[in-house]
């Protein structure tokens, strides 16, 4: 029987050194993790009060402060913000359509704390001021978002020279089809988009899409965790 016992308090032993070896190991590794994380966090919070987001390059210029708002331009979200937000975009930019889905998600989550202005610098095609038009006419009938949605989402699918095409688009969106064309030939809201696209250049526009995140701006698409990032920063 002796050798047994011997045996099982070895074996006892021999269990009781690996898991202290194992737990040792745990709490080590697990300091690390944790020291690393709280760099991390203050590294990621110098970078953000400087203007830095690791996202994409995405810089914020602190510099300077503008006033970006405009006046009678088509906005979604609080009538009382913490962030008000505003785009110059071209609904030919590929980059705006990457972004769109992404904003639409925040101000649905933050309706309270969030205002999306948006506003056009159609630069990119011919076709630019058309689409941005086809927007502000549906926008006179209430319907500015939906066209603003739908122009997006058939970036690259439909022919945005066809009139006969953005007037179908424009109807599926819930317009009245007389009235929209109408407004359309009589080019009704171009000096607005001309307005915006002085004003753009005068903030030192030269892409899109370009922000202004409560004054501060930030030209290119931002991707989504980064977007997120300077929500949380400017809500905090």
């Amino acid at each position: 029987m002796q050798p047994d016992r011997e045996y099982q308090k070895k074996t006892k032993n021999w269990y009781r050194r690996w898991w202290a070896i194992i737990l040792w190991l745990v709490i080590f590794f697990g300091g690390v993790l944790v020291s690393a994380f709280g760099f991390y966090v203050w590294d990621l919070s110098q970078k953000i009060n400087n203007g830095e987001f690791p996202a994409n390059g995405v810089k914020l210029e602190e510099t300077k402060k503008y006033n970006a708002e405009g006046i009678n331009n088509y906005w979604i979200g609080a009538t009382e913000p913490k962030i008000t937000i505003v785009e110059f975009a071209d609904f030919n930019c590929a980059h705006c359509k990457n972004s769109f889905s992404i904003i639409r998600e925040l101000t649905a989550k933050y309706p309270n704390q969030i205002k999306l202005i948006f506003r056009d610098y159609p630069a990119i095609a011919a076709t630019s001021q058309d689409l941005a038009m086809s927007a502000r006419c549906a926008g006179e009938q209430g319907k500015f978002w939906q066209m603003h949605d739908k122009l997006f989402l058939n970036q690259g699918k439909l022919d945005p020279t066809s009139k006969t095409v953005i007037a179908t688009l424009a109807q599926s969106a819930g317009v009245d089809l007389d009235k929209f064309l109408t407004c359309m030939d009589e080019q009704k809201y171009l000096n607005n988009i001309k307005k915006d696209v002085a004003d753009a250049e005068s903030y030192g526009v030269t892409g899109t899409p370009t922000w202004f995140i409560n004054g501060y701006k930030i030209s290119g698409e931002i991707p989504r965790a980064t977007f997120l990032q300077i929500v949380n920063e400017f809500l905090n």
